[in-house]
C-alpha cells in the first residue's frame, strides 16, 4: 500500500464528513428562511385585506376620517418594510415588528370605531372582510411560531459541537426569532364605562 494513500483517504473522509455537516446546516437554514417567507406572505394577505376593508369603510360617508387616515398610513409603513430572508438581523426584525404592530393598533382602533356605525356593522362586505382578517391574524400567529421553531432547529444545529466549528468556517450565524411586542406581557386595561347611562 502506498504511503500517500492513507493521508489521502483521511482527507477525503474529513472532506465528506464536513460536507455532510455543512449540507445539514444549509437545509435547516433554508427551512427557516422559507418559514420567514410564509410569515411575510401572511402579513401581505392581511395588508391586502385591510386595503379592501378601508375601501368598504370609506363608503360610510360620516365615518371618522382620522381613523381611516391612521390605518392607511400604518398600512403604507408596514408594506414599506421588506426584509431579505437571507439577511435577517435582530434590528431588521425589530423594525419589521414595529411596523406591523403599528398597523395592528390602527386596525384595532378602526374595528372598535365601527361599533358606532350600525349600517357599516351590517354591511355584508365589511363582515366578510372582518372575518377574513380575524382568520389571517390567527394564521400569522401560527406561521410566526413555525418560523421560531425552524430557527430554533437551525440555531441549535450550528451551536452544537463540532457543527459550531464548521458554522464559523462557513460564516453561518444565528437567526433572530420573532418576539412578542414590547409590553404585551402586561394585561390590557379594560374599561366598561359606557358613559354611566341611567
Amino acid at each position: 500500500m502506498k504511503k500517500w494513500l492513507v493521508p489521502l483517504l483521511i482527507i477525503v473522509a474529513l472532506f465528506m464528513w464536513g460536507g455532510s455537516k455543512y449540507n445539514g446546516m444549509v437545509v435547516l437554514r433554508n427551512n427557516a428562511e422559507t418559514a420567514w417567507s410564509k410569515v411575510e406572505s401572511s402579513y401581505q394577505r392581511r395588508n391586502d385585506l385591510i386595503g379592501n376593508l378601508v375601501k368598504t369603510v370609506q363608503g360610510a360617508a360620516d365615518f371618522e376620517k382620522s381613523t381611516l387616515t391612521d390605518v392607511i398610513s400604518a398600512r403604507a409603513k408596514a408594506t414599506s418594510v421588506n426584509i431579505n430572508a437571507g439577511d435577517l438581523t435582530p434590528d431588521k426584525m425589530a423594525q419589521f415588528q414595529q411596523a406591523q404592530s403599528g398597523l395592528t393598533g390602527a386596525l384595532s382602533k378602526l374595528l372598535v370605531s365601527v361599533e358606532r356605525y350600525p349600517d357599516l356593522k351590517a354591511n355584508r362586505n365589511f363582515l366578510e372582510l372582518q372575518s377574513q382578517i380575524e382568520g389571517t391574524e390567527n394564521r400569522i400567529n401560527v406561521v410566526r411560531d413555525r418560523y421560531n421553531d425552524e430557527v430554533n432547529k437551525y440555531d441549535t444545529k450550528i451551536d452544537q459541537f463540532p457543527n459550531n466549528i464548521f458554522a464559523g468556517i462557513f460564516g453561518m450565524k444565528q437567526m433572530p426569532r420573532y418576539k412578542a411586542d414590547p409590553g404585551s406581557e402586561k394585561a390590557p386595561d379594560v374599561n366598561f364605562d359606557f358613559g354611566n347611562k341611567k
